[in-house]
């Protein structure tokens, strides 16, 4: 008999409600004690007292029981929905452990789920993404892969794998047959597709992670543009010094912003330039390390001086950075332009002043962002699943060789290596040791 699971669902800290969730084939016995032999019905909210192990009176709170193998883990499941607030919650936690339920781990909710054949892979971790979604288009991108869309698409892919290796194995056994001519070509191209639809998907993965994750970007620029003010009038409060001293700002400095549905970070870098202060050339160091980290590229310029060596160097880094989106910002729009360079015309600036307009810039940010989370490719949401597409790639790319050769035997090989790759993303795997770290990275309580 498995153990009886608990934890509070809710995150911590003063609520209206708080959800604390049992699973196991317990969950009734031990709501039935907290509630003194409440008649429980299934999927009927129950308006009642709860009490703890010594018979004292907890909270009036909803008892919801949903029974297997109708709920989320195939389990029997109870909901204690109790006012919010950590007292009570935790209150009604320790009384199911007194009465013989065990703390679950992160994410072994989902994995009861899972193993017990409610959800798959890709759902349980679109159900992990889902939580920590940066963005509305994060969300119906996960809502998708929650419907099946990703689990669709391994279906369908691994199916035309197997009709491949089917075709093979008819080859070999009979070989002295005559055959179709067709076959061999139908094959490759049916790979082919395979692979350029591979490649698209792990493209428009790449690029569209910050839509879950959160977009970094970074504002770049020699000492003395705007930068920190910027940051400060991006996030309406002072965050950063600002001062007329060069080399201010010495370290990098994190924040969180919302642009638009998009949740993004915001990184102020020290200005860029031949640093002789042992700080401030780490401070330095350290912003070109946000440059290649960053998705996004804020450069920033003060046109109000005349364009000089330490702004031609960033123009440089842009130039090497150019796979990156690049936003280029002339600051100090209200004073009188000295900058004397057409240089930056190439760049599309905007013209701003970080002290007291800079909506161009946010409206330009949110277009950006739009623009990524308007692509329909279909999207893989993890590391794990983007290895897992590669090696499949790369399997099929082995596969390709012989089976051109005709060594259509060392052609099924590769092609189930195939096969057992992409099938990772859905199906369990054989390592009870790899559910245990994907699981485990999980909130608790899921």
């Amino acid at each position: 008999m498995a153990k009886t699971i608990v934890a509070i669902a809710t995150a911590s800290g003063v609520s209206s409600i708080s959800i604390i969730r049992l699973s196991g084939d317990k969950s009734l016995e031990i709501a039935k004690k907290i509630t003194q032999n409440l008649d429980i019905q299934p999927r009927i909210a129950h308006l009642t007292s709860l009490y703890n192990h010594e018979n004292i009176l907890i909270d009036q709170a909803i008892v919801l029981y949903f029974q297997n193998p109708k709920s989320f883990t195939g389990e029997d499941i109870v909901e204690f929905q109790c006012h919010g607030g950590q007292i009570v919650a935790q209150e009604i936690l320790e009384t199911t452990l007194a009465y013989g339920a065990t703390l679950a781990q992160p994410g072994e909710f989902s994995k009861r789920a899972f193993l017990n054949g409610k959800i798959d892979l890709t759902k349980a971790e679109a159900i992990a993404k889902l939580i920590e979604a940066k963005s509305v288009d994060a969300a119906k991108i996960l809502a998708k892969q929650l419907k099946g869309d990703l689990k669709e698409f391994i279906d369908k892919s691994r199916e035309a794998m197997l009709r491949a290796t089917a075709y093979s194995e008819v080859m070999i056994d009979y070989a002295e047959e005559d055959m179709p001519d067709d076959i061999l070509d139908n094959i490759v191209r049916q790979l082919d597709n395979l692979i350029e639809q591979i490649e698209k998907i792990v493209d428009s993965s790449h690029r569209r992670k910050g839509l879950i994750e959160g977009f970094r970007v970074a504002i770049i620029g020699k000492p003395n543009v705007g930068k920190s003010s910027l940051l400060n009038g991006l996030l309406s409060y002072e965050r950063a010094i600002v001062s007329e001293i060069a080399g201010t700002t010495r370290d990098t400095i994190e924040e969180q912003i919302r642009i638009g549905t998009h949740i993004i970070r915001l990184i102020d870098t020290a200005g860029i330039r031949e640093a002789e202060d042992v700080v401030e050339r780490i401070g330095v160091e350290r912003s070109l390390v946000s440059i290649d980290e960053a998705d996004v590229i804020i450069a920033l310029f003060d046109t109000s001086r005349p364009f000089d060596d330490e702004d031609a160097k960033i123009c440089n880094l842009l130039e090497k950075s150019s796979e990156k989106i690049i936003i280029v910002v002339k600051n100090k729009s209200d004073l009188e332009e000295q900058f004397g360079s057409d240089v930056l015309e190439k760049f599309m600036p905007l013209n701003v002043s970080a002290k007291y307009d800079f909506k161009a810039l946010t409206n330009r940010l949110e277009s950006v962002f739009n623009d990524i989370g308007s692509d329909e490719e279909l999207m893989l949401i993890s590391t794990r699943q983007i290895e897992a597409v590669l090696k499949t790639k790369e399997a099929i790319l082995e596969a390709k060789e012989p089976l051109l050769r005709g060594e259509l035997e060392f052609f099924s090989y590769h092609i189930q290596d195939a096969i057992t790759a992409l099938s990772s993303i859905s199906k369990p795997y054989d390592s009870e040791e790899i559910l245990d770290k994907m699981f485990g990275e999980f909130c608790l309580g899921k």
